[in-house]
């Protein structure tokens, strides 16, 4: 476990190596926060909480009244809040900080924030993706540049091209950390458990890929084709890319550290059973 835990803290300390510019100090970390929208992307994380009886193979109702309290108390957002400013405090550089703020601070960026905001607490996922599979249909048949557009920005907002991987990582912690717990039995080690989440990664990468298409769609509907491509040249820009990098980073790791912290309390709620 202590190697795998080290995965996502390998790769935020890679992502700010020595010589760039001094951190930021922790105000302007809570401003970056707020004008990026990333502030409310940690909140959404709590949302992610509605997938951990599925990945065992039961509901949320299988653990009785108190799940949502304990979703709540194992998600609370002041406690993602600092986590982040934490991490961010000793890797965001301020050189780096500094282009992000100023693109998000511009009126594309403040009406970008707002949508994005609107997207990531919205539960209505079902409505969300048929939504997106409509609009991004109608692209096709129009042959729109936008689709191209939208498929720019969501590669570069991952170039390193983390999110398959911090998704297995993070249902590999979550699992071990329920079987340590004792809230599942379960019969793989850790090897033989990573190489069963690995199967078809190609089809589950592509999966994701459409999703974050159809995702992108329905969020930024409201934005002109121009206002499209502006911010898929900005996410472009190496600063951008070097920013967003980091901060999937440092998601992905409170997420993971919740879901660890989810399986040790849910060693309560719930009696052991074999998977």
């Amino acid at each position: 476990m202590r190697a795998l835990r080290s995965v996502f803290a390998t790769v935020v300390f890679c992502l700010v190596l020595p010589g760039l510019a001094a951190a930021a100090d922790r105000d302007r970390l809570e401003a970056f926060l707020e004008v990026t929208g990333f502030d409310v992307a940690l909140e959404s994380i709590r949302l992610s909480a509605s997938s951990a009886p599925q990945m065992l193979g039961m509901e949320a109702e299988d653990f009785g009244s108190e799940w949502a309290r304990l979703t709540d108390e194992v998600f609370d957002v002041g406690q993602m809040h600092d986590m982040a400013l934490d991490i961010l405090e000793e890797t965001l550089s301020d050189d780096l900080l500094t282009h992000a703020v100023e693109f998000y601070a511009s009126d594309l960026g403040r009406r970008l924030v707002v949508a994005e905001n609107a997207s990531h607490l919205s539960e209505e996922d079902e409505l969300k993706a048929e939504s997106g599979e409509a609009i991004v249909a109608g692209l096709e048949r129009l042959d729109s540049p936008r689709l191209d557009y939208l498929k720019r920005m969501n590669a570069a907002s991952d170039s390193a091209g983390t999110g398959l991987r911090a998704i297995q990582e993070v249902q590999v912690r979550f699992l071990m950390a329920a079987a340590g717990a004792g809230v599942i039995g379960l019969e793989m080690d850790e090897a033989d458990l990573r190489a069963f989440l690995g199967r078809n990664e190609e089809a589950l990468r592509a999966d994701l890929e459409q999703g974050a298409l159809t995702g992108a769609a329905y969020t930024y509907q409201s934005f002109s084709d121009a206002d499209v491509l502006a911010y898929a040249e900005a996410l472009e820009h190496q600063d951008m890319r070097q920013v967003y990098d980091l901060m999937n980073a440092v998601q992905y790791e409170i997420m993971a550290n919740r879901f660890e912290a989810l399986a040790r309390a849910m060693q309560g709620l719930q009696p052991s059973q074999e998977l």
